[in-house]
């Protein structure tokens, strides 16, 4: 279809004149300025970019008028029409009316020649013989990948002839369906249009990727247009203007839901309102997702059937196989031949009801449309496609998900033993990318409703694991049916296992009880021993930790016995939430340490699962040693499946809080960020939680308030009380009410989080610092007393415990609460106890409040020296608020700080680099002067530096240390 100024564009149905543009006034705006540039004899680009039926053509259509209005000569074209895959057909049909008109031979005389390859076009022979050459184009074996420069050339020749008569408008649309070479002459002209009074405009679908209109889009004169969906006002107007009618807010807003703000899905809505005489209510627009709009379906249905039975097969077919259809599968699941399914799909192309993508598959223009076409069909009719297409699927060779997509909605086929198979499959899959919902439906779809009872017990044991966090009754009773068919030994323990768990999760720890004594009874007379008895109760006490009741009862049941010699993974199971437990607790501390290193030291990755590794780790890290157990939880988050593993999250949080309490912020921000990664705060899971709360301490160590606030507002209120994850999120919601300097907010989280964690029994001063904040809460309101209170509690506790950490933040409190003539003995006494860790945070806090007490004192040399440590430290560790409070201390002692000084190569200035690299290679002080053109002295201030900075002794250990950070080859420095 083209059209030169003066004549009737014949538009591709079914698209129409249509309403005016809604909500388009920036680009019509946009478009009066290029046609007017253009008039003047500029040159203009743009190009329209978006999904189908955003509304492209309208604009361009909108662009032509405009032009036209300008009295500016317009030719126009839609790429890729029935009869266009030669090699410049495109150009050949934008350009005939321009070659004819400024006095070429027409490039309609073109001709193929016999015999000739499709892309060699050339024209027809002079009748006095040879070709002729002088007032055609010279496209003699036109290459369709690659179109010579002498074509490209010529062709532009055109546009530039045209351009010098009168200024000229160049409208593509669908410029994506382009041959390659029509693309390759678009994107030449494109770059030569300076000097041109030429506007050329194209449309391209959004994710077409071809590399000439990713050229034109990249030329510093495109612009580039992307139309935005309508929003509920828009839809508003466009009922207006389309039906003459005003809408009110919820109508609109129905629409908008039903249709995602497309334009041309929203004018065709509106149509089927009209037509089928329906009022202009919310009622009639269903805005939940995947229910059909009572009209628009009435209407699509009406459109799908005025076509042949064959055609209404084809449509069948694609809405059951999906998006992005291959022909040959819908051919062969439609029961046609490939050349009938084809038509089928291009008539239904035309009809607006299907698209095709640039892989050459098929897919409809809106799910809408294809919900449609499903709801056509009766259940018989839809269980037989379906069933069909997971046969069809799995002969090849599709993936256990895909085929199970189909076998959801086929009951008759679900049922049949290959078809159980491939859904328990899916299911399993499922479980692993922690999707127990998916789960759960798979392989219900293979379970009779009616015969439960009588099922496979290994299937039923499967869904009931899979329904334990999804629907705890149907667990329960698949998973007791399971228990009561199981004749195999092992199965029956697997059972009575899964069903001890279901119950724990319910809080029938006393049914759970009388199971764990079951299971010791039918495992002592087999060949498995007591093993999985003790796996099956470390099973339980980690499934209490969603229900604090049965948490509660469960650690008054069983046994917490510490001395497992740990040879089996089933003792070191139980031994690892043993010792978690114990630690924060405050029971036996060092028993539990040495029984987390024991787990720790003999387990392998091939017989151990990573949650009783896990919590092995978690109880070092309850017993202040939060670098060992970070090393633990490193080891397992490179060793777990970051895509399969449902705990993998768990361990990045419980990573990134080790990494917190060591000061490492830089590295506690990138893990807890990584566990967050596509959740949001409302929807949060426990382990999630416990990700939330470690980032929101982060941030505010670090000084983000703003970031902290804006992660906060996202989180459920209140918080959930169903495990102890959540307390952790109510600590760090308290921090941040004080850095907001709202510490009566504060204490209401802080008196909160103390309730939750004493009742989740987790009283060591080492698990949670939330005391500490609640005492610095106090002494923001005044009450000393009680801040007093807390610090001697956790000093007692930490000292009997031995937890070094939380020793030095309790002293460092208890401190705050003194007289200044008291404080510096409790600080020192803070600050020789956190040296022996490597809590880096912790001990410059300590070190900055020692130098204030110091200066408060008058000792200022003393105060300077102290504050100056404390203040590199903040520094390195990246705390913006401490290292601003020392500072001010600095200055406060007379002191004036030039530059903060970290630790590490990244520390180093460019001269001490230069040095270091020099001196590392064997150079002489005096060498390096001589190099540098420093004196001797200067050379000797910069080496006693980089020592300092990169923690070495001497010039022995710098080569190695350069070599090791990849500094010294490299250059680093210069």
């Amino acid at each position: 279809m083209t059209a030169v100024h003066g004549s009737v564009p014949r538009e591709r149905q079914p698209r129409g004149q249509g309403p005016e543009p809604v909500e388009r006034e920036g680009e019509l705006a946009l478009f009066v300025e290029l046609t007017r540039r253009t008039a003047a004899g500029d040159p203009a680009l743009v190009m329209l970019e978006g999904p189908d039926g955003i509304g492209k053509t309208t604009l361009l259509r909108a662009l032509i008028a405009q032009a036209r209005a300008e009295e500016l000569r317009v030719v126009h074209t839609t790429a890729g029409q029935e009869g266009e895959r030669l090699p410049l057909s495109t150009a050949h049909t934008l350009l005939a009316g321009l070659d004819a008109e400024v006095g070429r031979k027409p490039l309609t005389a073109w001709t193929h020649v016999d015999r000739m390859p499709l892309t060699a076009w050339t024209r027809p022979p002079d009748p006095a013989g040879g070709h002729a050459r002088s007032r055609g184009l010279a496209c003699y074996d036109v290459d369709g990948e690659n179109p010579s420069f002498g074509v490209l050339a010529e062709l532009h020749e055109v546009v530039r002839s045209a351009a010098a008569d009168s200024p000229l408008v160049i409208v593509v649309d669908d410029s994506e369906e382009a041959d390659t070479a029509s693309l390759r002459f678009l994107a030449h002209t494109a770059r030569r249009l300076a000097g041109l009074p030429v506007l050329l405009a194209l449309a391209r679908r959004s994710g077409a990727d071809e590399p000439a209109l990713n050229d034109v889009a990249a030329l510093p004169l495109c612009r580039l247009v992307r139309p935005r969906p309508l929003t509920s006002e828009g839809i508003g107007l466009l009922t207006l203007r389309l039906l003459g009618s005003e809408t009110d807010a919820a109508f609109q807003e129905s629409c908008l839901a039903a249709t995602n703000g497309n334009p041309l899905l929203a004018t065709r809505l509106l149509t089927a309102l009209r037509e089928e005489r329906l009022p202009l209510t919310a009622d009639h627009v269903a805005s939940v997702p995947g229910q059909d709009i009572h009209g628009f379906r009435l209407r699509a249905a009406d459109l799908l059937h005025r076509h042949p039975a064959v055609t209404v097969q084809a449509a069948r077919a694609l809405a059951v196989l999906g998006d992005r259809v291959t022909p040959e599968n819908g051919a062969r699941l439609a029961l046609l031949d490939s050349p009938v399914f084809a038509r089928s799909l291009l008539a239904l192309v035309s009809g607006g009801l299907v698209t095709s993508n640039s892989d050459g598959s098929w897919s409809f223009s809106h799910a809408l449309l294809r919900n449609v076409v499903l709801g056509d069909m009766s259940d018989d009719e839809r269980d037989a496609l379906h069933g069909r297409a997971a046969r069809l699927l799995h002969d090849d060779g599709a993936s256990p998900s895909d085929v199970a997509e189909h076998l959801c909605h086929a009951p008759s086929t679900a049922r049949q033993p290959w078809a159980a198979a491939i859904l328990r499959d899916a299911a399993r899959e499922a479980v692993l990318r922690a999707s127990p919902v998916r789960a759960v439906e798979l392989l219900r779809a293979c379970v009779p409703e009616d015969a439960e009872e009588a099922g496979d017990p290994s299937l039923l044991l499967e869904l009931g694991v899979a329904e334990m966090r999804v629907d705890a009754e149907a667990s329960v009773r698949h998973l007791t049916a399971a228990l009561e068919g199981a004749t195999e030994p092992k199965l029956r323990l697997e059972a009575l296992g899964a069903l001890a768990e279901a119950l724990t999760r319910q809080g029938q720890v006393g049914r759970a009880a009388v199971l764990l004594a079951r299971c010791r009874s039918e495992a002592a007379s087999t060949a498995s021993g007591s093993a999985d008895p003790q796996l099956m109760e470390a099973q339980l006490l980690i499934a209490a930790s969603a229900n604090r009741a049965a948490y509660t009862e469960l650690l008054q049941t069983v046994s917490f016995d510490l001395s497992l010699p740990g040879d089996t993974p089933e003792q070191r199971a139980l031994l690892a939430t043993r010792a978690v437990i114990s630690a924060s607790r405050m029971d036996r501390v060092a028993e539990a340490v040495a029984a987390a290193r024991t787990v720790v030291r003999r387990s392998t990755a091939t017989t151990d699962a990573p949650a009783f590794l896990g919590a092995a780790a978690s109880g070092l890290l309850y017993a202040d040693l939060p670098h060992e157990a970070e090393v633990v939880y490193q080891r397992l988050v490179i060793g777990v499946d970051a895509l399969l593993d449902p705990g993998y999250r768990n361990l990045l949080a419980l990573r990134a809080e080790a990494h917190q309490r060591l000061g490492a912020l830089g590295e506690a921000s990138r893990a807890s960020t990584a566990a967050l990664a596509g959740m949001t705060g409302a929807r949060a899971t426990p382990f999630e939680a416990l990700a939330l709360a470690v980032r929101l301490h982060t941030l505010l160590d670090q000084g983000d308030l703003a970031q902290a606030t804006l992660l906060e507002a996202g989180i459920s209120d209140p918080v959930q009380d169903d495990c102890w994850q959540w307390n952790e999120v109510v600590s760090a919601r308290g921090r941040l009410w004080l850095a907001k300097e709202d510490p009566t907010r504060a204490l209401a989280h802080f008196e909160e989080c103390a309730r939750l964690q004493a009742g989740w029994q987790r009283t060591s001063p080492a698990v949670s610092p939330w005391w500490y904040w609640a005492g610095r809460t106090h002494l923001a309101l005044g009450d000393r007393a009680s801040a007093v209170a807390l610090a001697e509690r956790a000093v007692a506790d930490a000292r009997s415990a031995g937890l070094p950490c939380a020793l030095g933040s309790g002293l460092e409190l208890w401190a705050a609460t003194m007289s200044d003539d008291r404080r510096p003995a409790l600080l020192e006494e803070a600050e020789q106890v956190l040296m022996g860790t490597r809590a880096a945070l912790w001990l410059a806090r300590v070190r900055v409040a020692r130098g204030q007490a110091l200066q408060r004192l008058g000792y200022k040399k003393a105060a300077r020296e102290v504050l100056r440590q404390g203040w590199e430290e903040a520094y390195g560790v990246g705390s913006l608020p401490l290292h601003t409070v020392a500072h001010r201390a600095l200055l406060a002692t007379g002191a004036r700080p030039r530059r903060p000084v970290s630790r590490g190569p990244g520390a180093l200035t460019q001269s001490e680099s230069q040095v270091a690299r020099l001196a590392a290679d064997g150079r002489s002080n005096a060498h390096i002067a001589e190099t540098l053109f420093v004196t001797r002295r200067t050379v000797e201030v910069h080496l006693t530096s980089v020592y300092r900075k990169l923690g070495l002794t001497g010039r022995r250990e710098l080569r190695d240390s350069l070599a090791s950070q990849g500094l010294h080859d490299a250059g680093y420095g210069q």
